[in-house]
């Protein structure tokens, strides 16, 4: 990616909760959640949250084109603490797409193993001998247009997951680069992390935080 290939938006940061040990992010689409390789890909979601909150650790991490809830810890307990849930699948993500076609049946559950399309990557496609398990749970919303709004829920944490199980499922996310044809239609992917449930590190309470999608 070059530079004139990387124009993040320049919105504030949105905080959707602090406390001593959390901090809940909205991050904006276009904008790298860690820094690239290279002077131009400096700008990410974790620097700039760094400024304003100097403790801030990285916890997971979301695609550049995809907005929503994300998490980091202010603390290193909380970071391990954080890590382990994720690593364990014990937190609960949901995610709004808009996809291409109308889609058949109310909720269904997609089992494509994954692995990175070495010739192409950072592409990731499904792959029966050498991906590893890759699962999405789905509910399908309203249809209009020919345009699906979808409910997503990754039970594993592959890269690209929704966008490559999307694309499998013969709907591609709409505005995606990678894997859509439609790209240049939209002013962005149409993906987006809508609510985060984990467990506080401090004392294991369930908590769900939540960002309304901007489409």
């Amino acid at each position: 990616m070059s530079s004139s290939d990387y124009n993040p938006p320049t919105d504030p940061l949105d905080v959707i909760h602090e406390d001593a040990e959390l901090l809940l992010v909205n991050k904006p689409a276009g904008l790298l959640s860690v820094p690239g390789k290279g002077e131009h890909l400096e700008d990410c979601l974790i620097s700039r949250v760094q400024v304003a909150f100097p403790s801030a650790l990285l916890v997971h991490r979301l695609d550049r084109d995809t907005s929503g809830v994300m998490v980091f810890a202010l603390t290193k307990s909380a970071q391990r603490h954080l890590g382990l849930q994720f690593e364990r699948r014990h937190t609960k993500k949901v995610y709004v797409a808009l996809v291409h076609g109308a889609v058949d049946g109310k909720s269904g559950e997609i089992h494509l193993p994954m692995v990175v399309d070495w010739p192409n990557r950072p592409l990731q496609h499904v792959n029966f001998v050498h991906g590893k398990q890759a699962i999405t749970q789905w509910r399908r919303g309203a249809v209009t247009d020919g345009v699906t709004r979808m409910r997503l829920s990754p039970l594993t944490g592959r890269s690209h997951q929704l966008r490559v199980h999307m694309q499998a499922l013969g709907h591609p996310i709409l505005g995606d680069p990678f894997y859509s044809d439609n790209a240049d239609q939209y002013p962005r992917m149409m993906l987006h992390a809508e609510s985060l449930k984990l467990r506080h590190p401090e004392g294991g309470k369930a908590i769900e935080f939540k960002a309304k999608a901007p489409f």
